[in-house]
């Protein structure tokens, strides 16, 4: 059986709540091997945190997303200080959403300064949401983050960023999106995709791969998302995972790959 890695979900969200255990079923079942669920506010890690703790192959990342940006007090203390657990492999999700700007500009630009910086400090890869915002990420990278490793998740957006974070040494995060139907631009960048930088996601529970469509996602729907991927760069669905797999220990180094996964 192929062994995918989810490499961005939201486990603790309630939509899981009581849920969790059958979910991990059914991704396994599905041939996910190993996830990781993603922190969207600091005062909330503790519920992300229990889920790492819970299952051996899923691990967690510490961080506050561009939309609570003004909400929370994020330093750089307070990041370090949860990234010290060993499930704790990753940092953000952070960024720029000028989308739905439900934090003042100024304060997302701050915090994700401090995530970069926790990030510099740590070691440790940045989890990076952009939405609206391709020129001002690049820039707060390229200014903040000279050598910082990382990945743009939920990538949907221009051919430029993806040149962009690659040329930064980013990795590239497709989720559901991908198999929508009238994503046909984004299916030609990801043709073009080079396969080592290149990790899948669900950003469950939202973005239901074709043909879940309308469905809650989770982690056992990112075997869709792959499967087209595979499709697109036309080579094997054995051989997506297998390298998608490799990418997301190969950024996420402090993860630990169960056994027969890595």
């Amino acid at each position: 059986m192929i062994s995918l890695v989810d490499s961005h979900c939201h486990l603790d969200f309630p939509d899981f709540q009581g849920e969790v255990e059958a979910v991990m079923a059914r991704a396994r079942d599905a041939g996910v091997g190993a996830i990781l669920t993603i922190s969207t506010r600091l005062d909330q890690f503790d519920r992300v945190r229990a889920v790492a703790e819970t299952f051996p192959n899923v691990w967690c990342s510490v961080g506050t997303h561009p939309h609570e940006a003004a909400a929370e007090a994020v330093t750089v203390a307070k990041l370090l200080r949860h990234l010290r657990h060993p499930k704790a492999v990753g940092i953000g999700e952070t960024g720029l959403d000028y989308h739905y700007d439900r934090s003042p500009r100024d304060s997302q630009g701050e915090s994700f300064r401090l995530h970069i910086e926790a990030a510099k400090e740590s070691g440790l890869p940045l989890i990076v949401h952009t939405r609206g915002a391709d020129a001002e990420t690049i820039a707060a990278l390229k200014t903040h983050g000279q050598g910082v490793a990382g990945v743009i998740h939920c990538f949907s957006t221009s051919r430029a960023l993806a040149e962009e974070a690659l040329a930064l040494g980013f990795f590239i995060s497709l989720s559901g999106i991908v198999t929508f139907r009238k994503a046909d631009e984004l299916r030609d960048i990801a043709r073009d995709l080079p396969l080592d930088r290149l990790l899948v996601e669900t950003d469950a529970p939202y973005l239901a791969p074709v043909p879940m469509r309308g469905k809650r996602n989770e982690p056992a729907f990112v075997a869709h998302t792959a499967a087209l991927l595979a499709e697109i760069k036309g080579i094997s669905r054995e051989t997506l995972a297998a390298v998608t797999t490799k990418n997301f220990f190969r950024l996420f180094s402090k993860a630990v790959p169960p056994e027969g996964m890595g």
